[in-house]
């Protein structure tokens, strides 16, 4: 039996989060940004997680002096390029009831990006937690463009997997077999449509089209912007999902209009998605944009996960550079990291000895 991908619903225990700091590209708003990382990191700790944040040497200090007194948080100086760790940060199988992590290549989506502090962090920072090796494969694969229901139906995207740098010498019967060997996947649908402007992943699937935990999907439409450039492709990524998944029943999300101003008054469209959503346990955390469409799309993730508490997550400074909540995380299901580290987690906020 191969390795299987597990879903994002099932029992989380920590979350991964790589803190904004003035080397980033999110410098001109900082504080803004950072203001969103604290209501994740709030929200994950009354949902009983932990959360595993990555953080430069700078900025330790003050986080210490802030969650001193509040159990939860584990802070782990690191170095990273980007803080987009859904892309780069380990990915979850579960064997015969054993967890395993592992990790694919990243190249900085295509080469778009430096990635060579971010290509170091699970193994240099998060590999010391876990309670078994990390497997590391050759192949170019992020995170943000996988997602998969409980039965190893497995979704991506053509115009991100097929780029010709990220695996140029691999087709759909090569991917199909390196996802049915390394996650797990039963079957394997590659959506040949399906794209934001100025989304700098090339589609990836966490911004397009999710699964809801009864294996319905969840997807970013465009029905109320029926003028919209997008409104055509959406369109034809509805009807693909209609016909793989036959017998699902799709929730269509709203598409909101964001736009960020320049100083010089340039404008330019923001790829703002809702399907860009985090499940934790009993919570979704749900980003919103200060957009009209916001409460018609907490509505339809209500009837999505009708068990779920709702959380919305104002993601206006997060979506300034290209991405959104789903894209800052990378969950942790329970059982993967060395218990120590929970327990202590949990009696109290501290910055990680790697040798203790």
């Amino acid at each position: 039996m191969a390795d299987q991908l597990l879903p994002e619903w099932v029992s989380q225990e920590a979350l991964i989060l790589a803190y904004p700091h003035s080397n980033t590209d999110w410098h001109s708003w900082l504080t803004e940004a950072r203001a969103v990382y604290h209501e994740v990191i709030q929200h994950i700790i009354n949902a009983s997680g932990v959360v595993l944040l990555l953080t430069d040497k700078t900025d330790i200090k003050a986080l210490n002096a802030r969650y001193a007194q509040v159990p939860g948080i584990i802070i782990i100086e690191a170095k990273f390029n980007d803080t987009w760790v859904r892309d780069y940060g380990f990915l979850t199988v579960e064997h015969n009831d054993t967890l395993q992590a592992i990790e694919f290549e990243f190249n900085g989506w295509g080469n778009k990006f430096n990635a060579d502090l971010d290509t170091q962090v699970n193994r240099r920072y998060l590999s010391p937690l876990l309670a078994s090796p990390l497997i590391s494969y050759p192949e170019i694969v992020e995170g943000g463009a996988l997602e998969i229901n409980s039965s190893g139906h497995l979704l991506s995207t053509a115009n991100c997997l097929f780029h010709k740098a990220r695996n140029p010498d691999l087709n759909s019967a090569n991917y199909q077999a390196l996802f049915t060997r390394t996650l797990g996947a039963q079957n394997i649908t590659i959506l040949e449509h399906g794209h934001l402007e100025n989304d700098d992943t090339d589609g990836h699937i966490d911004t397009l089209a999710r699964f809801s935990l009864d294996n319905d999907i969840v997807y970013q439409g465009a029905q109320n912007r029926v003028t919209d450039p997008h409104f055509s492709d959406l369109s034809n990524m509805a009807q693909e999902l209609r016909q793989a998944f036959p017998d699902a029943t799709l929730y269509a999300l709203p598409l909101p209009m964001v736009r960020h101003i320049e100083d010089d008054g340039t404008s330019t469209r923001l790829p703002a998605s809702y399907a860009n959503y985090v499940i934790f346990n009993d919570v979704l955390l749900a980003p919103i944009y200060d957009a009209p469409e916001d409460k018609d799309a907490l509505d339809i993730l209500k009837l999505a996960y009708p068990h779920h508490q709702i959380i919305p997550i104002n993601c206006s400074a997060l979506v300034k550079q290209y991405g959104s909540l789903h894209c800052i995380t990378m969950q942790v299901p329970k059982g993967l990291l060395q218990p120590r580290f929970i327990e202590k987690a949990l009696r109290g906020s501290y910055v990680l000895d790697p040798h203790q």
